[in-house]
């Protein structure tokens, strides 16, 4: 499973929109246009299957006109592309933004392949992909990540991954953000020029595009890209923030932001062009959830807890009243009737074939998570006001992210005892919070049916300005509140890899000291550990 580095420049990639191309725009390189076609951003690969996977790349024709491009792909089991395996040929053009995408199929299960593009004799970078392996296979390592935000810091946490053994790369949402220059922002990197393009709040699909496209433009990202298969789900930012299935707290239409449905249409219309996603439905409809089977060790089961059938969210500033009831109501949902179903039947499937592990990738802690008490001592300087407020509402004891799982706990007692009637051993994943987390997940009757383990983010901040405390007071204020939890640490960029056998899960949580400078130390921590059969989670 070994992951050759790739080389790359540190200079950033250009970055154009399908609307640029007139004056071909460009950031950091000079275009020729003399040059038959630019590849802009990179290769990346996705949705990995045993006989196929989704190859991705940009390219922009050389003659800098709005034109339709014709694409050569070729698969090859060297990197040298003596042995090819698949080839083919598709076209794109500006209604697609000029990005392409492959299923390629016709390969073999648990094989590593390199991939590359032509376009009349101009060359793709090479990227590296795997397929999922068959049956008999006796390990896999996952990587996990989250919440990337270009302007909270550089990307080392993907530079540090491209170059690291993993079968895939799950991304759990928020890979970019939507909002304006200087909004979810770090002054220090925005001083460095980690400035966000358009400078307005993504709205239009133009503004997704460019959007993507600044991120893409990453070097990093794209090195991360090009050595692993990614497989990923879109939380909120993908969209805008607490996003729900009609609405979202981050949109307004009295400010001139239109409709949400539109906005919704072009939000997941630029995630299908620009990520390595085999697309599940139509943009109407918006369906990614489904499954991969790692052979006959693990199924993977990729969920939708944001866009597709998420009530409204339940806030802290409602009546307490208010909120208790909205908290005891049986009807609202996260997930929704029809992929309530489809994790039922996932999980019936896999556990009918004996694969042992059951892992649900998704985008909320499910975990049960308190507002802990604090002293007012216990804070560096004045306590912070969204702090008091929740206290002098008699808050403390409620659930802390009403966003998450424990803002519909209905809703999760249902998926609850799925995992206790249809799963083997059910290991839940989860991003969204900047933190780390491990949780043992209890029924309401008390019955241990589930792990649960979070990632930390990849550059955006944790609980630096929310509680502002010491991280030895901030973890044991936490635990003490919320009995399921069984790790935590509220500061620290990083992610997770899951290691997976027949008898265990052993997680992992991974840190860079810095994502305010390229130069950054790596730091592990002792794994922690899911027997098969126990629900438990070992330290």
């Amino acid at each position: 499973m070994s992951s050759p580095r790739f080389p790359f420049s540190r200079r950033r990639f250009l970055t154009v929109s399908a609307t640029m191309l007139g004056a071909l725009s460009v950031r950091g390189l000079p275009i020729h246009a003399a040059a038959a076609a630019h590849f802009t951003h990179g290769v990346a690969s996705g949705d990995p299957l045993q006989d196929r996977v989704i190859l991705w790349t940009r390219v922009l024709p050389g003659s800098g006109r709005a034109e339709t491009v014709n694409v050569q792909w070729q698969v090859a089991s060297d990197q040298g592309f003596d042995t090819l395996i698949a080839t083919g040929g598709t076209q794109t053009g500006p209604d697609r933004d000029f990005t392409v995408k492959i299923d390629a199929a016709g390969l073999e299960a648990g094989h590593s392949y390199f991939y590359r593009f032509i376009v009349d004799g101009v060359t793709s970078p090479v990227g590296r992909t795997r397929t999922l392996p068959a049956a008999g296979v006796a390990q896999a390592r996952l990587a996990v990540v989250s919440c990337s935000n270009y302007p909270q810091g550089y990307f080392n946490v993907y530079r540090e991954i491209a170059g690291r053994d993993c079968d895939a790369v799950l991304h759990l949402g928020d890979y970019i953000y939507e909002y304006a220059e200087g909004g979810y922002a770090d002054a220090e990197m925005l001083d460095k020029g980690r400035n966000v393009q358009p400078e307005h709040e993504i709205v239009s699909l133009e503004d997704y595009r460019m959007r993507y496209g600044l991120y893409r433009s990453d070097a990093d990202l794209q090195a991360v890209h090009q050595a692993h298969p990614f497989v990923c789900v879109w939380d909120d930012h993908e969209i805008t923030n607490n996003t729900f299935k009609t609405g979202a707290q981050n949109h307004n239409p009295d400010r001139g932001e239109g409709d949400f449905d539109v906005r919704r249409h072009a939000a997941i219309q630029a995630f299908y062009e620009w990520l390595p996603i085999r697309e599940q439905s139509s943009i109407e409809d918006g369906i990614i959830y489904r499954s991969f089977d790692f052979g006959d060790l693990a199924t993977l089961i990729m969920l939708d807890t944001r866009l597709v059938a998420r009530d409204e969210q339940l806030t802290h500033d409602m009546n307490i009243d208010t909120l208790r009831r909205g908290l005891a109501d049986p009807a609202r949902t996260v997930m929704g009737a029809s992929q309530h179903a489809f994790l039922e039947t996932e999980l019936r499937r896999s556990s009918a074939a004996g694969i042992p592990w059951q892992v649900i990738g998704q985008q909320v802690i499910m975990g049960r998570k308190e507002i802990p008490q604090v002293a007012d001592e216990a804070f560096a300087g004045d306590v912070p006001d969204r702090y008091r407020m929740l206290r002098e509402r008699g808050q403390m004891g409620l659930p802390l992210n009403l966003d998450a799982w424990d803002g519909y706990p209905a809703d999760r007692e249902r998926v609850l005892e799925l995992f206790r009637q249809h799963a083997n051993n059910a290991v839940v994943l989860a991003g969204d919070t900047h933190s780390s987390w491990a949780f043992d997940l209890h029924n309401d009757s008390g019955e241990a049916v589930a792990v649960e383990f979070g990632t930390p983010s990849v550059s955006s901040p944790g609980f630096e300005n929310f509680m502002p405390l010491p991280e030895p007071e901030l973890v044991a204020a936490f635990m003490h509140s919320s009995p399921e939890m069984r790790y935590m640490r509220g500061l620290g960029r990083g992610w997770m890899e899951l290691d997976i056998t027949s008898e265990r899960v052993s997680t992992q949580f991974l840190y860079v000291s810095t994502v305010k400078e390229q130069d950054y130390q790596l730091e592990t921590t002792e794994p922690l550990i899911a027997l098969a059969g126990d629900h438990t989670i070992r330290q």
